[in-house]
């Protein structure tokens, strides 16, 4: 955590709007094979959150992808908004997300998948955000897992004309998601607001690290605008976070997750705590081992892709 952070937690107050830590627009790159991500957390501009390692706002069309490639010490969560991903593991675990479907991937001590477009007949692309958290240390050797969270299993709030509130993950104007999704809490909310000047409120443990992402319009928070594609980090100074929608049509996410008090080694899709612990990762996944036993030799069976007509029977294989 750095040091505002730390002094902003220690001011923290119950009935204060959190103030912003940093803000900045997300720009596109290329990321996996052929894919598009605009990438806010994970960058020079922001390397870490705690407990969030990356957040990518990505686009992908056949014959682009994400291919075969290992994890181990984090957690991901993909949530689709357009388009469909089909994903695959060396565990077995398969199944395709549609819009509005999420996934919490757990790679504890070591996983290999694939997350692959689905070549659809209309053409359309993949669309959605894929936000990386850290395990805490104790837990970056568990089984891997994985929870899938179909578009109807979330509950929606309507507080007010002009404002809804998928509750993903976490408690919204008194509507409450499932819980335990994922090891490390974290609460995730998707805003939609319809009219301008449309104002929301939602509160934040104090030991919560609080962003927000614009996905669409324009947003207006501590009495500034922050167009589509803007990343905004908060302090942890407040009980809440505030603000209103200052277009027509606006959509963000509102994340938080738990602060974890330890050190982040990153080397790609590898989470550590001390560079030994790394040394010890890789040797792992070269000599197939200690969680990567099944990696040597397999391949996915969607790393080439997957069409539509595919998909019944990819899904009725699912173990």
């Amino acid at each position: 955590m750095s040091v505002q952070q730390k002094q902003g937690y220690q001011q923290s107050s119950m009935n204060k709007a959190r103030t912003i830590y940093k803000y900045f627009t997300a720009v596109e790159q290329s990321e996996g094979v052929g894919a598009k991500v605009r990438r806010s957390i994970g960058t020079l501009k922001l390397r870490n959150f705690t407990p969030f390692l990356m957040l990518d706002h990505f686009t992908v069309a056949p014959p682009a992808g994400f291919p075969d490639h290992p994890h181990h010490g984090q957690e991901t969560i993909t949530y689709v908004l357009g388009g469909m991903i089909a994903h695959e593991d060396f565990t077995g675990s398969q199944g395709v997300l549609r819009p509005g479907d999420l996934q919490f991937m757990t790679a504890g001590k070591g996983i290999v998948h694939s997350e692959i477009p689905v070549k659809l007949d209309s053409d359309e692309p993949a669309v959605g955000l894929q936000l990386w958290v850290d395990l805490p240390e104790k837990l970056k050797d568990c089984e891997p897992r994985y929870r899938d969270l179909r578009k109807d299993e979330t509950p929606i709030a309507n507080p007010h004309d002009g404002l809804e509130v998928r509750v993903i993950s976490g408690k919204s104007y008194g509507v409450e998601s499932l819980s335990e999704l994922a090891y490390t809490p974290v609460n995730l909310y998707h805003f939609i607001s319809s009219k301008p000047e449309t104002k929301f409120q939602q509160t934040f443990p104090d030991d919560f690290n609080v962003f927000m992402y614009v996905l669409k319009g324009t947003v207006n928070v501590n009495n500034q605008d922050f167009p589509q594609y803007s990343s905004i980090f908060f302090k942890a100074d407040g009980s809440h976070v505030e603000g209103f929608s200052a277009s027509d049509d606006s959509e963000f996410v509102l994340v938080g997750g738990q602060m974890l008090e330890q050190p982040i080694v990153q080397h790609g899709p590898f989470v550590e705590t001390s560079r030994e612990r790394m040394i010890k990762v890789f040797g792992n996944y070269q000599s197939g081992t200690n969680g990567f036993e099944r990696a040597p030799g397999w391949t996915s069976s969607i790393s080439n892709g997957i069409a539509q007509d595919r998909l019944s029977d990819f899904e009725k294989s699912s173990s």
